[in-house]
């Protein structure tokens, strides 16, 4: 059984439970308030240093990193449809992911944090900064999608997962992209069930 430290709103956590649902496998959602703090807390801390979500615990491995955590379960459970073997493939769904953590992932949280969860206390300038950012961005997926139904072919992978969940996490701030080819892969994203069940509200309506 696998065990994950979960929050609902969190995109981080919703790419996972996505990839267990596809595929699946039996887990166990563990929920960490994170609105009440408790993500801080010295029980949570023990579990996770780093104060974030997800933590997924199988058996003696415990894993932090939401993408990390979705190679883990690719390569557990011979998901090849999701983390292709073929090692052209296998860099495309690599780079994509790299991206998504290091380029579009601050972007979105620049956004949606300060506008939504963040009230009153909300950075006006990283709100700003991530606007700026978005529009580098979302020209780059777009383009990234061009002719393909999905980022690396006409399948979906574990990149597709963690892509979506960022940009789908934009709903919030009613900042979503209007790119025709990305509107077009999260429409086709939003069919899979298995994903469609991690939506935010924000993202179905």
């Amino acid at each position: 059984m696998h065990i994950l430290y979960n929050f609902p709103v969190s995109q981080h956590a919703r790419r996972v439970v996505a990839l267990m649902e596809i595929a699946g496998l039996d887990y166990d959602l563990k929920h960490v308030a994170m609105d009440q703090g408790e993500y801080l807390s010295p029980d949570y801390l023990a579990i996770n240093p780093n104060h974030q979500i997800p933590t997924l615990i199988d058996g003696e491995v415990k894993i932090h990193e939401s993408n990390a955590i979705l190679r883990y379960l690719c390569l557990k459970h011979d998901l090849k449809d999701w983390y292709p073997s073929d090692l052209a493939l296998r860099a495309l769904v690599e780079q994509w992911l790299d991206w998504g953590q290091c380029r579009l992932g601050p972007a979105v949280i620049d956004i949606v944090f300060n506008t939504v969860f963040a009230g009153d206390n909300g950075d006006a300038e990283a709100i700003k900064r991530g606007h700026e950012k978005m529009a580098e961005l979302a020209p780059i997926l777009s383009d990234g999608l061009e002719g393909r139904a999905f980022l690396c072919g006409e399948t979906p992978t574990i990149a597709d997962l963690a892509i979506a969940s960022n940009v789908t996490h934009l709903a919030f701030a009613n900042a979503s992209p209007v790119e025709p080819n990305i509107t077009a892969w999260l429409e086709r994203m939003c069919a899979i069930k298995g994903f469609q069940t991690t939506l935010p509200q924000q993202a179905v309506a």
